[in-house]
C-alpha cells in the first residue's frame, strides 16, 4: 500500500461545499487560528474512534452502552434458556402424541418411514378406513393418555371421512382407451364418537363406497384434546392442546399403490379451569423478567441509534471540512468508517429481541401460540448478541487482526461466491434432470443442493457413488463423469481459492499492522493527533453545532 500523501492546506476554494447545507469563508493562506481549528477537529475525530475505556479516561463519561451490552448478554441468554426448556417440553409432547396417533389409528403400523406405509388391495383400503373409525369410536377404552373428544357447544366433534374423485371416468387399459372429466368432486360423511358400528363393513353402516378407477384420495379428519402436564413440574401454566389429525390415502398416481400418511396440526389454548399450587407467582415473575428484557433492549436500541446518527453527522462534517480546508473529496470507503457496523448489528438484535419477548409474553399468557416464530426471533437475537462480543475483543491487537481480516475479506468472498454459485447451480440443474429418476439424493432440486454441498465437505461420498452402480450403463457412465468433475472442480479448485482469499487478506492486514502502514487519509489525519486520552484536552472540546468553517 502506497504512503498517504501529506495533507497541505490549499489556496482559495469554492464558495460552497459539495453538500448544499454547508457554507464557508474563502481562504488565501493558513493562519494561527486555522491550525487550532484543524487540531480541535482532529482531536474530535480521534475521540470518536476511541474505545469505551479510552473515552472514559478522556472525558470521564461512563461506558453505559458497554455495561448495558454486558447486562443484555446475561439476561437474553437466561431468557432464551427459559424459553428453550418450555419449548422443548412442548415439542416433545407434540412428537410423542404424533407417534401415539400413528400407532392408534394406522393398522399394523411399525416405527418406520412413512412413505413406505401403503396398501395395495381394495380390501386393505376398506379395512384400514374401518380400523381408523373403530379406533376413534373406542378411543377412551384404548388410549393410556389423557386424550378426549373435542366438544363444541356441548356436542362432540365428529370424525369426517371425505373422498375426492374425478367427476366422470371410464378407463380401459386393455383397450388403451379412457374418458376422463378432470373436474374433481368431493363427498364427505360424518361419524360421531361413542356410536359403535353394528356391521363390520363401511358400505352397510355408513353408506360409503369407493370407485377406485376415479378415486384420487381419501382423507379422514378428526380432532382430539389433551393437556400437557409436564409444565406443572416446572411450576408453569399447563397447556391445553387440540390435535387436528388428518389421515390421507393418496391414489393420485393410480399406480396400484395407495400411500397412507398421518399429519397432526396442533393448536394450543389456555385451559378454562385449572388450579396448580405455586404456579401463578412463578408465571408473574417470568412476565416481569420479559418486560425488563424489553426495557433493556429498547434502551440499547435508543443509545445505539443515537450513536449511529452522531456518526453520520460527524461523517458529514468531516467531508465538508476536507473539501473546505484541503480541497479534497472524501471517498465512500472513508465515509463508511464513520458507520459502526457493530451498532447496526446491535440495533437488529434489539429489534428481534423486543419482538420475540413480546411474543413470549403472549405465549405465556396463552394469548398466542407462535412458538416457532418466537424461537426464530429469540434464537437469532441471542446469536447476534454473542457475535457482538467480538467487538469488545477487537480492542486487543491480536483479536483485532482477525476482525479486520474478516471485514476486509467479505467483499472479495461475496464476489467469488457469486461466480462459484453460478457453476454450482449449473451442476444442480444438470444432476436433478439426469440423475433424479435414478438416484434418491437427486430426486428433487432441494435434495440435489443438499447432496452436492455434502459432497463438497467430504460427506457420504462412497454411498453416493455406490447407489448408481446398478443403473443403466449410459446413466452410470454420465454419473461418474458428473461426480468426478464436480468434486475435482469444487474441492481442489474452488474451495482452495476460497481459503486462499481469506488467508491472503489476513496476511495483508497482519503485515500492515506490523509495518504500521496507514491505509487511508482519514487514519493519517487522525494519527497526527498526539494527545493521549488522559491528557485532559478532550474535556475542553465542544462539538460544533454547525459545519461552517471560516479561516483567516
Amino acid at each position: 500500500m502506497d504512503d498517504v500523501e501529506p495533507l497541505v492546506p490549499q489556496g482559495p476554494a469554492e464558495e460552497r461545499s459539495p453538500n448544499s447545507h454547508c457554507t464557508r469563508c474563502p481562504i488565501s493562506s493558513q493562519s494561527p487560528g486555522d491550525s487550532k481549528v484543524v487540531e480541535d477537529f482532529r482531536r474530535r475525530l480521534k475521540y470518536f474512534f476511541m474505545n469505551p475505556c479510552e473515552k472514559y479516561r478522556a472525558r470521564g463519561r461512563k461506558p453505559w452502552k458497554l455495561m448495558l451490552q454486558i447486562l443484555k448478554i446475561a439476561i437474553i441468554t437466561f431468557q432464551l434458556v427459559s424459553f428453550g426448556l418450555s419449548n422443548e417440553m412442548m415439542v416433545t409432547f407434540k412428537e410423542e402424541n404424533l407417534m401415539v396417533f400413528k400407532h392408534l389409528f394406522l393398522k399394523e403400523y411399525k416405527d418406520q418411514r412413512v412413505d413406505r406405509y401403503a396398501v395395495y388391495t381394495k380390501t386393505d383400503v376398506y379395512g384400514h378406513i374401518y380400523y381408523v373409525i373403530d379406533r376413534f369410536i373406542n378411543l377412551q377404552n384404548l388410549t393410556v393418555g389423557n386424550h378426549a373428544y373435542e366438544k363444541i357447544e356441548g356436542e362432540y366433534t365428529p370424525l369426517t371421512l371425505c373422498q375426492e374423485f374425478f367427476r366422470k371416468g371410464s378407463i380401459s387399459p386393455g383397450n388403451d382407451t379412457f374418458d376422463i372429466d378432470p373436474h374433481v368432486d368431493k363427498e364427505c360423511i360424518s361419524v360421531y364418537p361413542l356410536e359403535p358400528l353394528e356391521n363390520k363393513t363401511l358400505s352397510r353402516d355408513i353408506n360409503f363406497s369407493l370407485d377406485f378407477k376415479r378415486l384420487l384420495s381419501v382423507n379422514i379428519y378428526l380432532t382430539l384434546k389433551a393437556i400437557n402436564l409436564q409444565t406443572v413440574r416446572h411450576h408453569e401454566l399447563p397447556d391445553c392442546y387440540a390435535f387436528s389429525i388428518i389421515i390421507m390415502f393418496d391414489n393420485r398416481a393410480h399406480s396400484g399403490r395407495i400411500k397412507i400418511n398421518l399429519e397432526n396440526n396442533v393448536g394450543i389454548n389456555e385451559c378454562k379451569d385449572w388450579n396448580v399450587a405455586s404456579t401463578s407467582g412463578k408465571n408473574n415473575h417470568l412476565l416481569l423478567f420479559d418486560s425488563f428484557v424489553i426495557l433493556a433492549c429498547f434502551t440499547s436500541l435508543i443509545l445505539c441509534t443515537r450513536s449511529v446518527y452522531k456518526g453520520s453527522q460527524l461523517q458529514f462534517h468531516y467531508t465538508a471540512f476536507f473539501h473546505t480546508y484541503f480541497g479534497k473529496t472524501v471517498p465512500w470507503s472513508e465515509r463508511m468508517e464513520f458507520v459502526n457496523g457493530w451498532y447496526i448489528l446491535i440495533i437488529v438484535s434489539d429489534t428481534l429481541t423486543i419482538a420475540g419477548s413480546a411474543l413470549k409474553i403472549g405465549i405465556q399468557t396463552k394469548d398466542l401460540t407462535n412458538y416457532d416464530v418466537c424461537s426464530i426471533l429469540l434464537g437469532t437475537s441471542t446469536m447476534l448478541v454473542w457475535v457482538g462480543v467480538i467487538r469488545y475483543l477487537g480492542f486487543f491487537k491480536k483479536y483485532n487482526i482477525l476482525i479486520l481480516a474478516l471485514r476486509a475479506a467479505i467483499p472479495n468472498v461475496i464476489r467469488f461466491s457469486c461466480c462459484a454459485g453460478l457453476i454450482y447451480l449449473g451442476y444442480c440443474f444438470c444432476g436433478w434432470i439426469v440423475l433424479g429418476p435414478y438416484h434418491e439424493k437427486f430426486r428433487t432440486l432441494d435434495k440435489v443442493t443438499e447432496c452436492l454441498f455434502s459432497l463438497i465437505n467430504g460427506d457420504d461420498l462412497y454411498s453416493t457413488f455406490q447407489k448408481m452402480r446398478e443403473k443403466r450403463y449410459m446413466v452410470w457412465l454420465f454419473s461418474r463423469l458428473y461426480l468426478y468433475s464436480f468434486l475435482s472442480l469444487f474441492i481442489y479448485m474452488v474451495l482452495s481459492l476460497f481459503i486462499a482469499l481469506i488467508t491472503d487478506t489476513y496476511e495483508t492486514i497482519k503485515q500492515h499492522q506490523k509495518d504500521r502502514v496507514l491505509v487511508s487519509q482519514l487514519k493519517a489525519f487522525v494519527a497526527e493527533c498526539r494527545d493521549q486520552p488522559d491528557s485532559g484536552k478532550y474535556k475542553m472540546d465542544k462539538e460544533p453545532t454547525c459545519c461552517c468553517y471560516c479561516f483567516g
